[in-house]
């Protein structure tokens, strides 16, 4: 299997490969020793989608034989345009249909003595860590993003089913746990926050009863609704780790309309430092685009400004582009590609001037880390601050040849950069 794009797509992977491997099948380290190749696409941009189609290209060319699934799939003409012989398309988290796909191109023949479903499933990140998908789809309509077209309206899962998929992975040595959706803030509400076997669908309720679960729990893409504030002494009781990524997007009131966003930078301010009174340890995350369609420079340089004042401590940022079937392509106005790419480099500027600042304060005091790599030059671990693979690292150099990954250990940081950490291990 091929998995491209985000973690979503990542927990599609896991679940389609632990479904074959129940029913015998085993997973090629690479394309040779494949009797087919899946696909899953990712199809949010043109430049993802640009990359999927070379993922296919190179798929048929080394295997021959090619299932495509994921979000790209909800565009079989598209796919078919330029790759006409991959075996069969489906879109994002058609399980079943994968499953028909692969059955068709290579019938199952298990062997009832060895062929059985490793209890955990089949993962595709480290031991230590896995992501945990509490819903699908989104009800927003923001005028960038294809999302619901492509994953359809919010689906919440079960709370009870939730919890229990966490305490398995925890069962089998998981040390954190990243809860992921596409709006974590709304889960629950396509079910009315259902109550079944104990366990209620409500973003806090989830956060408490994973909480209990002895792991960090890290929550991702969390929009900033009012009742978010009833997670932060979660956070500041060391429930759950104080770590919020919240996609404000941009800070101009006048582009978040034409975004079709929640236009209030202001109150933002506010509930960002009421955040902080009440946990003073919490560590904001977010994204932001530059040069959408309309953005005059002084709209911009209110984001700038508004940077200054949040002071946010993990900041990233993309140059707008189109999108097949975004609104935001027929906006007027479009920006010319090399403004935004100047914008884009003024806003990574003050981004990095912001972390390297929040880190060097870090610098003398102690944290807990968890250890992701060992190697022997150091081991690379990250803080509570740090999510994998889009945060920072904390390296130790020395002592280190004892630590394994999945350790959580006691660091004091002695050096800072832009954007990562060194420390010295306490023993």
């Amino acid at each position: 299997m091929v998995s491209l794009g985000c973690p979503k797509a990542l927990v599609d992977a896991e679940r389609i490969l632990t479904r074959l491997r129940a029913e015998g099948y085993a997973i090629s380290p690479d394309y040779t020793g494949a009797d087919a190749v899946i696909v899953n696409t990712c199809g949010f941009l043109d430049t993802a989608k640009a990359e999927s189609l070379e993922a296919i290209g190179e798929a048929l060319a080394e295997n021959g034989r090619v299932i495509v699934t994921g979000c790209l799939g909800a565009e079989p003409e598209y796919i078919e345009q330029e790759h006409p012989s991959v075996l069969a398309i489906t879109g994002p988290h058609q399980y079943e249909a994968v499953l028909d796909a692969v059955h068709q191109a290579v019938p199952p023949d298990p062997d009832p003595y060895v062929d059985l479903m490793p209890a955990s499933g089949v993962t595709l990140t480290p031991r230590h860590y896995s992501y945990l998908k509490i819903s699908e789809g989104c009800n927003h309509h923001c005028k960038f993003c294809i999302i619901p077209d492509l994953r359809g309206k919010l689906a919440s899962r079960p709370a009870h089913a939730v919890l229990r998929e966490a305490e398995k992975l925890v069962e089998s040595g998981v040390r954190e746990l990243l809860v992921i959706s596409q709006d974590t803030s709304a889960y629950g509400v396509d079910i009315r926050h259902k109550d079944e076997r104990g366990h209620r669908a409500h973003v806090t309720d989830l956060a408490r009863d994973l909480g209990s679960l002895g792991a960090w729990i890290r929550l991702h893409y969390v929009y900033p609704y009012p009742h978010v504030r009833q997670l932060i002494p979660l956070m500041a009781e060391g429930l759950i780790l104080p770590y919020l990524d919240i996609p404000f997007q941009h800070a101009d009131p006048t582009v978040l309309r034409r975004m079709a966003r929640p236009a209030a930078a202001a109150k933002t301010l506010d509930e960002i430092g009421a955040w902080r009174k009440d946990c003073p340890d919490i560590t904001l995350r977010s994204t932001f685009i530059v040069g959408y369609p309309g953005e005059t420079e002084d709209e911009f340089q209110v984001l700038l400004d508004w940077l200054d004042e949040a002071q946010l401590d993990r900041i990233g940022c993309f140059q707008y582009e189109n999108v097949n079937g975004a609104a935001s392509n027929d906006l007027p106005d479009h920006v010319p590609s090399e403004v935004k790419k100047e914008r884009w480099h003024r806003f990574m500027e003050k981004a990095q001037a912001i972390s390297a600042a929040k880190l060097a304060a870090k610098v003398g005091k102690v944290q807990s880390v968890i250890v992701d790599e060992v190697d022997e030059d150091a081991a690379t671990c990250r803080t509570m601050a740090d999510a994998p693979e889009i945060d920072g690292n904390l390296f130790i150099d020395e002592n280190h040849e004892g630590l394994k990954p999945g350790d959580i250990i006691e660091v004091e940081i002695d050096e800072a950069g832009e954007y990562d950490l060194w420390g010295r291990l306490l023993r």
